[in-house]
């Protein structure tokens, strides 16, 4: 099992400061930072040969070039994001297509209630369909008004706002629609299947603290 979940269970969770009332979930701290958190190296693309895949449980399974997903209708989304490492940051400014205009515009038909994300380097991230349906999720190119950075995710992440972050795969290849619900790569190692940061669901079996400055010492934007 990777030592990752273990690891944040053992340290003592921050006191929230009550001025930000509902909006900062219980154990986080706000930052005007962006931390740059992934396991491996940050890969390489030539847009040339990159694909999305839509595939699984759909009447019309299907590959999207970049170009494809620059044809789409485009939103803007501003939306706080939560990571399950204690910060948290307001107003995060993206832009991309959402799932529900690229079901429409393809007239795609899911037929199962749940979704596997598929990112490099062998990356899967479990969701609920109305996740990716929700008004505060997107299939994000850009942030504030630029392309995506590869650390941050180029050519295409998810935003998936009412989750902890680690739902927001960065450098998504592909959506595989599933009739069950399936553990991804952190859910496999101690991680909640739902991560909904206001219910603090950090970890599969008990709830245990984590540290609240774990996240300090990492490269941030």
């Amino acid at each position: 099992m990777h030592d990752k979940a273990r690891r944040l269970r053992k340290s003592r969770a921050p006191h929230t400061d009550p001025a930000f009332g509902q909006r900062l979930p219980p154990g986080q701290v706000l930052t005007e930072r962006f931390p740059i958190l992934h396991e491996g190296a940050v890969p390489q693309y030539d847009l040339a040969s990159w694909s999305l895949r839509l595939f699984g449980a759909l009447d019309k399974p299907l590959q999207l070039n970049y170009a494809d997903l620059q044809a789409l209708p485009q939103r803007q989304l501003q939306c706080d994001i939560h990571c399950v490492t204690r910060w948290s940051k307001f107003d995060t400014q993206w832009r991309g297509v959402h799932l529900q205009d690229l079901l429409q515009a393809l007239e795609i038909r899911p037929a199962s209630a749940f979704v596997m994300a598929h990112a490099d380097h062998d990356y899967q991230a479990n969701l609920r369909l109305s996740d990716l349906l929700h008004p505060d999720s997107l299939l994000a190119t850009h942030y504030v008004g630029q392309p995506l950075t590869a650390a941050h995710g180029w050519p295409l992440r998810l935003v998936v706002a009412g989750r902890y972050f680690w739902k927001s795969a960065k450098w998504l290849r592909g959506l595989e629609f599933v009739e069950q619900e399936q553990p991804g790569f952190w859910e496999r190692n101690g991680f909640h299947l739902h991560a909904d940061p206001f219910a603090e669901q950090r970890f599969s079996g008990e709830a245990l603290d984590i540290a609240q400055d774990a996240w300090r010492d990492k490269a941030f934007d």
